[in-house]
């Protein structure tokens, strides 16, 4: 909304007091040439001498764009840490759980490898159901993260628009973690004894 400055003071501020003025450079002026032209006339107009500070204060916008920029990076670095730490968590969360499965089911393991199954086969089913562990895992979280995402734009009244490729980014890190931290708990299975693990109680 535009009005005049006057009506802006009475009528609303109730003072005279300038807080701010925004400038627009013309085409081709170079910035810090504006800025200086701006600073000596401000000096000039506040009759500020020349052993005096400045009272104002001029600030690029690209300065502003950059400092954005710089604390945009420190958070996307302090989320990304924080992301890669529950990662971590929940493929040791998961490992520890087929790791306890494997020593459960030893004597199923000794059966299936003394019946003809190969080690490579009771590999890949460790493998599948890690897998399927942290694929259950990421369901359930992309679902709260969504769920929280959608109450928190109602309540501060944003859109919603959640990004497809970074659920279906989510849901392909929760396999690969599925793999990566079932494949040591798998291995362990496959390398059994089939005689030592029938002999288990």
């Amino acid at each position: 909304m535009v009005m005049p400055i006057r009506l802006l003071q009475r009528r609303l501020e109730g003072d005279t007091d300038v807080n701010s003025i925004q400038i627009s450079l013309a085409s081709g002026v170079a910035v810090a040439d504006g800025v200086a032209e701006i600073e000596a006339l401000m000096r000039e107009r506040r009759r500020i001498t020349i052993d005096k500070d400045d009272d104002f204060s001029v600030t690029d916008m690209k300065e502003v764009a950059s400092m954005l920029g710089s604390v945009n990076s420190v958070l996307s670095g302090l989320l990304s840490s924080v992301a890669a730490v529950s990662l971590l968590v929940g493929g040791i969360g998961i490992m520890n759980i087929m790791l306890v499965s494997v020593t459960e089911r030893t004597r199923e393991i000794g059966i299936r490898l003394a019946v003809g199954a190969n080690a490579r086969q009771v590999l890949m089913q460790f493998l599948v159901e890690a897998v399927a562990l942290s694929l259950l895992g990421g369901v359930v979280g992309i679902a709260v993260g969504l769920g929280m995402a959608w109450g928190a734009s109602r309540f501060m009244e944003i859109p919603f628009a959640p990004d497809p490729l970074i659920v279906a980014l989510a849901f392909g890190f929760s396999a690969v973690v599925g793999v990566v931290f079932g494949f040591f708990p798998a291995r362990r299975a496959a390398k059994l004894d089939p005689i030592e693990a029938l002999r288990h109680q």
